[in-house]
């Protein structure tokens, strides 16, 4: 396949006039489109966009589906969803449960991840339960506990797909588990956290890479006494060693404030996360549960965003990747390209998927035809167009 006639996006920039051919399922040439021989076969992209699959690291289910819901059904029928909006790969998140309900979804996991090539499951993303209970917002309270290294060692035994982890730093025994993490290649990431700047720090250094939906959950600047001290946000903004991923549904954080993070750190540190539920796709007035039924609260979509069912609190996000991109070029003034790569290559390479998220020679063909509105209109895993 070779793609002729689309503005191409590359990290930091847009470019015309270029062919991209794949061959099984790679790239293996990007070239002047006027260098082409004739009589090859093309596809016309007619001027649209041409976008890396985009890559969610953090997500819940979609289209009616959630991952929980711990069936191989599920588990498809919610990648196939987010795949119309051009997420291509797809990392499988749980919410706090129990052990039990982790090994179903576990199985079920097992049981998709060779059989669909439409899309590609990158492994599983558990959070929780090691959460901080004063910062666990939809999480399921009944079900949090400590950190504890046996534990998830026992938790581990069941799947060699977790690839990453999300944990409160501050409580007791978490850092003991980020370095366990770290030396197994799994992905510690600061989440559902009242910590401290101190505490944050403390766990970098013990092998904590990422902040999951940076903000959401999350302490900042607070007051001790008559001073103002730093928080995990601010640990974020500061520490290098850190990436942070966020909802960009203009929802969970206002326009200023998406744009404010891309600015101090930068696309190559931000990932985009829808970080959606079930029912994501679903219409406004729609009742669901924040969780597995009949843990979570009851709530409904309203305004492009869950709320609780009496509109007091967010309830989750019902976002897509292609919205995800739209708010951060139109509403939050950052630029197209910068917009894409952290929907795709910084998810990627947070998650170590270093075969996705940009159109580069020796990389899957993974690929987003969209129009100025973000308007997905195809989409192609391995070279390969999906019927949407």
């Amino acid at each position: 396949m070779i793609i002729v006639n689309a503005k191409v996006i590359f990290p930091g920039e847009i470019r015309d006039g270029l062919a991209v051919v794949c061959e099984n399922g790679i790239i293996t040439d990007i070239l002047p489109a006027a260098q082409l021989g004739e009589n090859v076969e093309i596809v016309d992209a007619k001027g649209l966009y041409l976008a890396p699959g985009f890559v969610d690291i953090h997500v819940h289910g979609g289209g009616g589906y959630g991952f929980m819901d711990g069936t191989p059904e599920a588990i498809a029928g919610a990648a196939y969803f987010h795949l119309a909006h051009g997420t291509t790969a797809i990392v499988p998140t749980t919410l706090t449960c129990p052990d039990e309900d982790l090994y179903q979804v576990f199985e079920a996991f097992r049981q998709v991840k060779q059989s669909h090539p439409a899309f590609t499951l990158l492994g599983l993303h558990l959070e929780g339960p090691f959460l901080n209970p004063v910062k666990c917002g939809g999480q399921d309270p009944a079900f949090l506990s400590l950190p504890d290294v046996k534990r998830a060692e026992e938790i581990l035994r069941h799947s060699d797909d977790v690839i990453r982890w999300s944990i409160a730093p501050e409580l007791q025994g978490a850092l003991e588990l980020g370095k366990m993490l770290s030396h197994r290649g799994i992905v510690a990431s600061v989440a559902h956290t009242a910590a401290s700047f101190e505490q944050v720090e403390a766990a970098m250094f013990a092998g904590y890479s990422m902040m999951t939906h940076f903000y959401s959950a999350m302490s900042a600047c607070y007051k001790v006494g008559c001073y103002r001290v730093p928080g995990a946000v601010e640990a974020g903004y500061l520490l290098d060693g850190l990436s942070v991923e966020m909802i960009a549904d203009g929802k969970h954080l206002p326009k200023e404030i998406l744009r404010m993070v891309w600015k101090f750190k930068g696309a190559d540190r931000t990932a985009l996360c829808t970080d959606a539920l079930a029912p994501a796709g679903l219409p406004e007035g729609t009742v669901f549960y924040n969780g597995r039924p009949p843990h979570g609260a009851k709530s409904v979509i309203h305004d492009g965003v869950g709320k609780l069912i009496d509109h007091t609190a967010l309830a989750g996000s019902i976002a897509t990747a292609d919205r995800l991109i739209r708010v951060m070029y139109k509403e939050a003034l950052v630029p197209l390209p910068d917009a894409v790569e952290m929907m795709s290559l910084s998810p990627a390479k947070m998650v170590r998927a270093h075969r996705k998220g940009s159109i580069r020679l020796g990389k899957d063909a993974d690929f987003v035809l969209f129009d100025d509105d973000i308007n997905v209109k195809a989409v192609y895993t391995a070279g390969k167009k999906v019927e949407l």
